[in-house]
């Protein structure tokens, strides 16, 4: 069993994750601000109904949001790559195959 190479106890951290979301309709834009306690992050991402569909709203609710958790997911990555090369990391890959350049 591997052992940690200090004696520190373990951290217990909390996040705040606000999820925001707006339609105007064909239109659902989900907007996510998370506070680390450190930095404060924001994502957004939308969806929009066709006109030959029938009117879900939750529909659009649930595709906009989880496409802004994705970017979020992203905007974290990019932070700990980041975060990785300012300390001298030798990590040299990407940490994501999930990385997207338009965003």
């Amino acid at each position: 069993m591997t052992r940690p190479t200090t004696s520190r106890p373990p951290a217990v951290k909390e996040w705040r994750l606000n999820l925001y979301l707006s339609e105007h309709d064909p239109d659902t834009t989900a907007r996510i601000v998370l506070d680390t306690g450190d930095n404060v992050l924001e994502s957004c991402a939308e969806a929009r109904r066709s006109p030959y569909d029938p009117d879900v709203p939750e529909i659009g609710d649930e595709l906009a949001a989880g496409r802004a958790l994705i970017a979020m997911g992203r905007v974290l990555l990019r932070a700990a790559d980041g975060d990785m090369k300012a300390v001298g990391s030798n990590e040299t890959d990407d940490p994501s195959p999930l990385w997207m350049d338009r965003e």
